[in-house]
């Protein structure tokens, strides 16, 4: 090797043990600077997760992610919603208090069915879609549970219901590229098809004339006795009988999220927000803040991150992160779709 050839390698050697220097020194200055955002946005993005708390590890020590955390949480609402508190009239007013009812209830072309709001939450997109005919809002799930299967998209499952706009719902079992197990029980039609009769869990579920019923620390049989015909878990509750979630700090940081909730009239709600895992999207209290723009009465927290779905008229509408979106959509278990 000539001497030329030799003083060129070392060279690009160096180079490269630099950039890795400034990028270790950058993750260091990021993480250990002054920035408390940064680091409870971190930390709370990380330990909301199953599969990858251990990235919280990789900075900080047990008793610091503590601490963080302790000063980033919710209390949850341990109320049941009251459905008699929703008298259903989703017809256009001839007088509204703010432009957000306006816009919630003017029909777009004349449809009466649904309408789409475009939001702007920090630097990612989200999804508001009204649905005037409540009782029409159910849920979809997978032909079959637990069969060694890894679900389906939320376009595959909605199309099989002949739906026209759906979002995701449920968490389940995520061996890395999802499962076809539901996490807590599933209610459809009435019955249980999924899950233990008695394990408790908050309960989110819609009632067979289009009430949005959500129930703390409830089992399946109570909830069907409750008169939910169909429903599921997952959680928290963001708004129960117009009471918004207590939030301090910033639990669980930002992300790709998914809800669902009802106003006092009785319009269906849909949101849906982008983002990037552990970048960007919304935080918990975002979500709380546009449902009560928009007259949320009671709403719940859906399954977020990757399995972000919101599909119209068999076309995924949203902007998931790239791995789900490369694919159409995460395969999940279960969610919720406006079937004609």
């Amino acid at each position: 090797m000539t001497n030329r050839k030799k003083k060129k390698k070392i060279y690009k050697t160096t180079i490269l043990f630099i950039i890795l220097d400034l990028i270790v020194a950058w993750c260091f200055f990021m993480m250990y600077g002054p920035w408390d955002k940064i680091r409870n946005l971190y930390v709370n993005t990380a330990m909301k997760t199953m599969n990858h708390q251990y990235f919280a590890n990789i900075f900080y020590s047990e008793e610091t992610i503590q601490k963080i955390m302790s000063n980033n949480y919710f209390i949850s609402i341990n109320e049941d919603a009251n459905t008699d508190d929703i008298v259903i009239n989703t017809k256009e007013k001839s007088k509204y208090k703010d432009k957000y009812e306006e816009e919630l209830f003017t029909r777009e072309n004349g449809n009466e069915l649904y309408k789409i709001i475009n939001l702007k939450i920090g630097t990612s997109k989200g999804y508001l879609v009204a649905i005037y005919e409540p009782e029409k809002v159910r849920l979809i799930s997978t032909k079959q549970f637990n069969i060694g299967g890894k679900g389906e998209r939320i376009s595959t499952m909605c199309d099989r219901y002949g739906g026209i706009v759906c979002i995701n719902g449920g968490g389940f079992e995520d061996f890395g590229y999802g499962s076809d197990i539901p996490i807590g029980v599933v209610i459809q039609n009435g019955e249980l098809t999924w899950g233990n009769e008695d394990a408790r869990d908050n309960i989110i579920g819609i009632t067979q004339d289009g009430k949005l019923k959500l129930m703390s620390n409830a089992t399946a049989t109570e909830a069907i006795n409750a008169k939910i015909y169909d429903g599921m878990v997952f959680g928290p509750f963001l708004i129960v009988n117009g009471k918004p979630l207590e939030i301090v700090g910033d639990p669980w940081g930002q992300a790709p999220r998914v809800a669902i909730g009802q106003t006092k009239d009785g319009i269906m709600l849909f949101l849906v927000v982008d983002g990037e895992n552990y970048i960007n999207g919304a935080s918990l209290q975002d979500m709380v803040d546009i449902l009560l723009k928009y007259g949320a009465y009671n709403a719940a927290n859906l399954d977020g991150g990757q399995s972000s779905s919101l599909t119209v008229n068999g076309k995924l509408y949203n902007n998931p992160p790239p791995a789900a979106k490369k694919q159409g959509g995460r395969y999940v278990v279960t969610g919720w779709g406006l079937i004609p």
